[in-house]
């Protein structure tokens, strides 16, 4: 492989200055926008050997033919015409995004004579307030729906406005007291705008004060006897705090941010937004980004602003996971898209009840790209089709209709343990997964090996029982070879069942050392595979070059989610491991019982904190004394239970 493209410029001609630069292809289609400080110093990366270059970033450089620069004068017009080029062109390179247009909002319509609220997803009324985004239409309709009693304001097209201004009727919304109906002359087109007001007030969050203030009208009208108006502000109040009921309060009542969660791969991420006006969950908003170059999460949070915010102004505070390198310079760009002007703070929060949302937002956005590739791997069309990519990308004469993948976790060499899981047509088989315990092992490949060997005495020589080489290999091994609590292992004819693709997790050195066991076990028809966790490539035995799949291709999803789902079964297996290993060191402690030992893990946590906790530390937990703690530290921290 050539060192570097051909068309790489000079390093003199690249100027040392902050600006943007695009790659553009033998078409000029544009193909990727960044921006940088330093010119020279960024697009250097770029022209670094092929060999060292990320294989996505690899793939673009070979892809262009050419790359173009503009010097600016900060960092701040860097950061404007690098979000100008990229709403422009869209280069494939850069993050792509989906389903990010298709939330509904409130709208109020405070430009109009009459103005009117409405559920929409249209961004472009003008003079309109906005309020959400919603993640469903139907739970903003039925909070109109209630608030439209407390504020009786318009809700009714511009046709059916017309018709009863022209027949002196109103709709059926002004019967039953939804309506203040000015278009028959109820109230003034001044009241009215009131209502619209106040209507906008309450759900930017005032409504601590609305609240206050409508029952303190009720108390005045009920002093005077006028037991008619007391009565409608009553139901006011009713209707108010029942909408308030549907928004969960999570924060002070002064606080206005947004809290965004992200959750990504090495090929996609997934990012929720949680909107908070006066303490209280506004809106949520989630959508799912395509990767195609390696992207961390700082450079993540500042393309998910920039999208974001796009046609919407941002709060005073916006909450994310992770600071971008340019924070100030996002900032200051986030502060151009308000409409007040203000300051916008971008933050991580620490602590408190702030932490607890972010957290909760994360939480979300994990279960959102979980939910994204199962889907993906899921549907019957995609599977089949994924199917058949695997088959061509790896040459083999049949599809993959079943797929085995094996996975090591170890804590720092101790408890290693490994884990198989079984997809057939493409879905997991969780009564066909097995758990290994490995008592001695060098590294990782020798661990691969074992496992391997294990798994392949079954089915050696064809058979569904092992034959006596591989029941000398199983003496002893109940407790490591252990079943998904369905059925033992011993005579399990689907444990003997061959796959047709048999992965592990790992790159070139461990595809080697499970091909040594693979012909030991004198096996064959079995594709074997490895993919490498950082840059999803996909490794043959004897290869020199690994196998890449399209970044959104089902086929790399579905080999994902199988590895992913070998990992979880290996580390859930490891902790349970770790758990009895130290419960069962803990019981030799004179004057430690079950209850006290459930205490103290519940105390602590983890076993990790466990172990590193001083005696002061343990005897805070109820009924655990000074020599109890001296004695459990001395035990957990012999060497030879590290």
């Amino acid at each position: 492989m050539a060192e570097t493209v051909s068309w790489r410029p000079r390093a003199a001609d690249i100027p040392a200055q902050p600006g943007v630069y695009r790659f553009t292809d033998e078409r000029a289609r544009v193909l990727y926008v960044g921006k940088a400080k330093n010119l020279r110093s960024r697009l250097s990366n770029y022209f670094a050997p092929l060999s060292s270059l990320h294989e996505r970033t690899r793939r673009m450089v070979l892809s262009a033919t050419n790359v173009e620069w503009t010097i600016v004068g900060n960092d701040f017009e860097a950061l404007q015409l690098e979000y100008t080029w990229i709403k422009e062109f869209d280069p494939p390179f850069n993050v792509q995004y989906k389903d990010d247009k298709s939330y509904p909002y409130l709208a109020i319509t405070m430009g109009d004579d009459v103005p009117r609220v409405l559920v929409t997803r249209n961004r472009n009324l003008p003079n309109a307030r906005y309020f959400g985004p919603y993640s469903r239409a139907w739970a903003i309709r039925d909070t109109v729906d209630v608030m439209l009693k407390a504020f009786p304001m318009r809700s009714c097209s511009q046709s059916v406005y017309k018709r009863a201004q022209q027949t002196g009727r109103p709709c059926l919304l002004g019967d039953i007291g939804k309506c203040a109906a000015p278009c028959v002359g109820r109230v003034t087109l001044e009241e009215h705008k009131s209502i619209a007001l106040d209507f906008a007030s309450f759900m930017a969050g005032n409504d601590s004060r609305m609240l206050k203030s409508i029952r303190e009208r009720m108390a005045r009208s009920a002093a005077t006897q006028d037991y008619e108006s007391a009565a409608r502000y009553r139901d006011q109040i009713g209707a108010m705090e029942t909408a308030l009921a549907k928004n969960q309060i999570v924060l002070s009542d002064d606080v206005d941010a947004d809290f965004f969660g992200i959750a990504h791969d090495e090929l996609a991420a997934a990012v929720q937004q949680f909107v908070v006006r006066g303490g209280r969950i506004r809106g949520v908003r989630g959508w799912v980004v395509d990767k195609e170059l390696d992207v961390d999460l700082g450079g993540l949070v500042e393309s998910v602003l920039q999208n974001a915010y796009d046609d919407t102004s941002p709060p005073r505070d916006v909450l994310v996971p992770a600071l971008p390198e340019d924070s100030t310079v996002l900032e200051e760009w986030l502060a151009q898209r308000r409409r007040l002007g203000a300051r916008v703070r971008l933050r991580v929060a620490q602590r408190g009840e702030k932490a607890a949302l972010a957290q909760t937002v994360e939480t979300n956005a994990k279960n959102a790209l979980l939910l994204y590739k199962s889907k993906r791997s899921g549907d019957f069309v995609a599977r089949s089709q994924a199917l058949a990519d695997i088959q061509e990308a790896l040459g083999m004469t049949e599809a993959p209709l079943r797929m085995e993948c094996f996975d090591v976790s170890h804590l720092s060499g101790t408890n290693v343990v490994a884990s198989m899981v079984v997809f057939e047509d493409g879905l997991p088989k969780k009564q066909h997964y097995r758990r290994f315990n490995i008592g001695e092992t060098t590294d990782d490949t020798d661990s691969i090996y074992q496992v391997l060997k294990r798994r392949l005495a079954y089915l050696a020589a064809g058979s569904a029982v092992p034959d006596a080489a591989a029941a000398e290999l199983l003496v002893g091994t109940n407790e490591e070879m252990q079943v998904d609590a369905v059925e033992p292992p011993a005579a399990s004819a689907k444990f003997a069942y061959p796959p047709q693709l048999l992965l592990v997790d790992g790159g070139q050195p461990q595809v080697s050392a499970a091909q040594r066991a693979l012909e030991e076990s004198g096996v064959s028809g079995i594709q074997l595979a490895g993919i490498a966790k950082r840059l999803e490539e996909i490794w043959l035995p004897n290869s020199d070059f690994p196998v890449i799949l399209p970044r959104n291709s089902d086929a790399l999803f579905l080999i994902q989610r199988l590895r992913d789902e070998a990992h979880r079964f290996a580390i859930a297996h490891q902790r349970q491991r770790r758990s009895r290993d130290v419960s069962s060191v803990l019981v030799t402690v004179p004057g430690l019982g079950p209850a006290r030992i459930k205490a103290i893990l519940q105390h602590f946590g983890s076993v990790a904190r466990l172990r590193t906790a001083s005696v002061e530390e343990i005897i805070q937990v109820p009924g655990v004394g000074a020599s109890t703690a001296a004695a459990i530290v001395e035990k957990l921290t012999r060497p030879d239970l590290g």
